[in-house]
């Protein structure tokens, strides 16, 4: 029994050998199979072998081996890059040397290294023995080492690059064709994205490159004679000054140029005296005659006001607001009742603020016996007109004179005695006016407005008397000089009055 166990286990030891053997057998065959097919070099993170990078061989490189040797040859060769961009009929070239460096080549040298790395050893294998037998061409942009190549692109655009710019009415006063038209432009933009991915492209094959500048253009569409005819003459207005001084004429022109060629925006509010400016002899005013009190006298800028008062006639007729005027003392002879405009620096003023949609314009013209304001804007409505219409309400009598001593001897040189006289001034009789606007549709009267309500005040005559007693055996020459009774005003004699002086307004 002892021999028999023996035996047994004697044969268990020769079979767990046998299968020893047999299994490092079969492993050294799958080995040598495995090197027949595919040889015995390993698969590693390496290039495959004929891989090149812009034309350089980085096969068997690491990563950070083909990164150098890739960005030195693109540092050595930056300043032969050439960037040539055109548009239309411009061209600009931005050489290599204006750029700044910059390394971003190692995120695309690890790209190219992942190439075909996917799937098992054999497909690995499979694809390093296509590449090691064909070849394998990566390119690199040379946008990897420009730094400042967007800032550079940025400026070219910049020259590209138009705005809007909307056709618009040029207001011309003194030329024959009051109105032009500047046509303007539409927009031109560069398709930036598009334009810096065609760079980074074919800077990717080239150093030297010419792109079209991808651009968008809108056009600015515009009806130039429509433009033109949106705008037209409101109103005209014209006074008289031919008989006036030289100087006092100057002083009406002066003023009235101040206007030629103002546009004023809707909504805007306009001063008359802010406009002339300080009516002195430096801004080139002469002395003229001027009203102050009720008398004539000579003052620098005589005549102004009636360079107001035909801008204010003016306004109305073109149915302007106007928010201050203010009437003279005494009625002036170039204008009806109420329809005069007194300017004065220091306490009285002519504004009028533009109550339209669009900007009214506004020409002035004066020759050596008319001064001329026109006003244009929006159009008025077909069959449409302005009238202005000044009423006499009353005639307001004088007091006759007032006799004054000379006390201060300031006419000594008139009058010494008493019973010898010297007019300062005439009586004048005064009036109460009203003006209205008056609004017609194809001839007919739709509108009367009231515009203003004034009082002309009467003014005393003024006689001055000297002051010294008659000597006993004098005597003195009559008097030229009339003492004027205090005025009386009947019916029939108001009602000639009311009709010379609606004669002398129209």
């Amino acid at each position: 029994m002892k021999k028999l166990d023996k035996e047994n286990k004697n044969k268990k030891k020769d079979k767990g050998f046998r299968w020893f053997v047999g299994a490092g057998a079969m492993s050294v065959c799958i080995l040598l199979l495995c090197q027949f097919f595919f040889g015995t070099e390993p698969i590693d993170d390496n290039f495959y072998k004929n891989t090149r990078i812009n034309g350089i061989d980085v096969g068997g490189m690491s990563v950070a081996e083909a990164e150098n040797v890739v960005l030195t040859d693109m540092l050595n060769n930056k300043n032969d890059i050439e960037i040539t961009l055109k548009c239309k009929d411009k061209s600009w070239t931005i050489d290599g040397n204006e750029f700044e460096v910059k390394n971003n080549v190692k995120n695309e040298i690890e790209q190219i290294s992942k190439f075909e790395r996917d799937g098992n050893i054999f497909k690995k294998r499979e694809i390093a023995k296509q590449i090691e037998e064909n070849g394998k061409d990566f390119n690199v942009s040379y946008t990897c080492v420009l730094s400042n190549l967007e800032e550079k692109i940025d400026d070219v655009i910049s020259q590209i690059e138009i705005d809007e710019k909307p056709a618009k009415l040029v207001f011309s006063p003194d030329e024959e064709d009051v109105f032009s038209v500047i046509e303007g432009n539409g927009t031109v933009r560069v398709k930036k994205d598009e334009l810096l991915q065609k760079i980074d492209s074919e800077l990717s094959f080239s150093k030297k490159i010419e792109i079209e500048v991808p651009i968008f253009e809108t056009k600015n569409v515009v009806d130039v004679e429509k433009l033109k005819n949106s705008v037209g003459k409101r109103s005209e207005y014209s006074t008289g000054y031919e008989k006036s001084s030289k100087e006092r004429k100057n002083n009406i022109k002066k003023a009235l140029e101040c206007f030629n060629g103002l546009i004023v925006e809707s909504g805007q509010t306009v001063s008359f005296n802010q406009i002339t400016g300080p009516r002195n002899t430096q801004n080139g005013y002469e002395n003229a005659h001027i009203i102050v009190d009720g008398v004539y006298v000579d003052g620098i800028g005589g005549g102004v006001c009636q360079a107001s008062t035909t801008l204010y006639n003016a306004l109305l007729l073109a149915d302007v607001d106007v928010l201050k005027v203010s009437h003279h003392t005494l009625p002036a002879s170039y204008v009806p009742l109420s329809l005069d405009s007194m300017v004065s620096g220091d306490y009285s003023d002519l504004v009028f603020q533009n109550n339209f949609d669009c900007p009214i314009y506004i020409k002035t013209i004066c020759d050596d016996k008319t001064a001329k304001v026109e006003i244009y804007g929006q159009k008025l409505e077909e069959g449409e007109h302005i009238e202005l219409k000044s009423e006499l309400v009353k005639i307001l009598p004088h007091n006759g004179d007032k006799v004054i001593s000379d006390k201060k001897e300031e006419y000594s040189n008139k009058v010494l005695y008493k019973g010898e006289y010297y007019r300062l001034k005439f009586p004048k009789q005064g009036y109460e006016s009203k003006a209205y606007k008056l609004y017609f549709k194809d001839g007919n009267l739709v509108e009367q407005k009231e515009i203003r309500h004034d009082f002309y005040p009467s003014q005393d005559g003024v006689v001055v008397e000297g002051i010294y007693d008659i000597v006993e055996g004098m005597s003195i020459p009559a008097s030229d000089v009339k003492i004027i009774s205090p005025q009386k005003v009947t019916a029939s004699w108001e009602e000639k009055m009311r009709e010379k002086l609606t004669k002398t307004q129209n």
